[in-house]
């Protein structure tokens, strides 16, 4: 591969600074124009003859919706969420800038760093100043660039832990009933699903044939212990009950007669009615998967995360026991990450996962518009997954039915639990 832009301004910006000792300049954010050149990562057509597809960053900044996160702030939408917020300018709110650009300090931005370009490639894998140009050597091993602040993507507990700093929040970057009020879209995430439509700009190392399998659970459990974990934050903090941790939909939804509300009719099971419902939506599909993985573990999570959900949906609970319940199912759900991550998925167990997932019809169903989402992501990412390994005869048909149920979410205030039961019961029947 020739050196390229890439390297130039990479080792420019590597070279070593010298502070009493050898130590090494702090790595710098350089910016998605220093990987542009087509000899590195700006190529028009992808390669295979390269251990990397070298269009990277021109899939980047044409196809991918992180490219234009910056620009979005400015729409009448963000120019309307602003001065809902009392924001003079959405594009310069820190606030704003913390998930839709890489607003990192002034001292670690390189000369070439521009921050309108939005969530670009250091947002997921780093600084790169550092290792922008070795990295373009002959032999070079990535172990290499991870030891110079390359952050690993290729763990899928870290991938999981990168997506959702942005796509469920951390102590500095959230999206609360303030935002979401405001105009911000509700966040939900589901690892595989968010990566199977991504415009794919990557070559997949790892090559078990069940990974996305392996992805589903991973994501799941991880985005479970950091909403345990953001409930335990905001349980001591100024404002709670954080609405944004209940289900959105048990208020905001068509109002109907009496007679026509399935809410109504199927009642309020554990919870006083009226009060809004912890969103499970984060749980529902994980409880069937840490059956598959550790039975032990699963019923002390269940256990757990039911006192988490009758704490958060009473509303009046003691904030210090709310935060050390979440705490420590957060603590179990980390432990089930790490063990998904490691495990080996095969055809059996993501067949079992599909019925047992459908077969919980009615329990899904029941909590809610966004739970209903997540199982209809996970079914969808089991049958991808296990059709590429497993052809069945009734193949098509299994893709109508899953169409099917995204179009029941689609739009979150008319869905209906109980034909959403129905249907993914009709779902189950397939795959007997």
């Amino acid at each position: 591969m020739r050196i390229g832009l890439a390297y130039t301004l990479g080792f420019v910006a590597a070279n070593v600074l010298v502070f009493g000792a050898d130590a090494p300049e702090p790595s710098k954010y350089t910016g998605p124009g220093s990987c542009s050149s087509p000899s590195c990562h700006g190529g028009v057509q992808a390669r295979g003859e390269t251990s990397v597809l070298q269009n990277e960053y021109s899939t980047w900044v044409v196809r991918d919706k992180h490219a234009h996160s910056f620009i979005n702030l400015t729409n009448p939408v963000g120019l309307r969420m602003a001065k809902i917020m009392g924001l003079p300018k959405p594009d310069a709110a820190p606030r704003c800038l913390a998930c839709h650009a890489l607003d990192v300090p002034v001292d670690m931005r390189a000369r070439t760093f521009d921050l309108t370009d939005g969530v670009g490639c250091e947002n997921c894998h780093g600084p790169a100043s550092a290792w922008l140009g070795p990295h373009t050597t002959r032999d070079w091993k990535y172990e290499k660039s991870l030891d110079l602040g390359m952050y690993n993507t290729r763990n899928l507990v870290k991938r999981s832990e990168k997506c959702l700093t942005c796509h469920l929040g951390t102590a500095e970057k959230f999206v609360d009933h303030e935002l979401i009020a405001a105009g911000h879209p509700d966040l939900y995430f589901e690892l595989d699903s968010f990566m199977s439509v991504m415009p794919p700009h990557w070559k997949d190392v790892d090559k078990d044939p069940w990974l996305g399998v392996r992805s589903l659970g991973v994501g799941q459990a991880v985005q479970l212990r950091e909403q345990l974990k953001r409930i335990a934050r905001e349980s001591q903090g100024g404002i709670w009950p954080e609405y944004a941790e209940l289900d959105c939909f048990a208020c905001h939804h068509s109002l109907t007669a009496a007679k026509d509300s399935w809410r109504q009719e199927r009642g309020y099971p554990g919870r006083r009615p009226g009060n809004p419902p912890w969103n499970l939506s984060r749980f529902v599909v994980f409880r069937h998967v840490i059956q598959e993985a550790d039975p032990g573990a699963s019923g002390q999570l269940n256990s757990q995360v039911d006192k988490v959900y009758a704490l958060v949906t009473a509303l009046g609970s003691d904030r210090k026991e709310i935060a050390a319940e979440a705490l420590s199912a957060s603590q179990v759900a980390d432990g089930l990450a790490q063990k998904l991550d490691a495990m080996r998925f095969d055809q059996a167990m993501t067949l079992r996962l599909l019925k047992s997932i459908s077969t919980d019809a009615e329990a899904i169903a029941a909590q809610g518009e966004r739970s209903a989402e997540q199982a209809t992501m996970a079914v969808d990412s089991l049958f991808i997954a296990y059709s590429k390994n497993e052809h069945l005869a009734n193949e098509a048909q299994i893709k109508t039915a899953i169409h099917g149920l995204f179009e029941q979410v689609e739009d979150p205030s008319a869905y209906n639990g109980f034909k959403f039961a129905a249907s993914m019961k009709s779902l189950n029947a397939m795959f007997q």
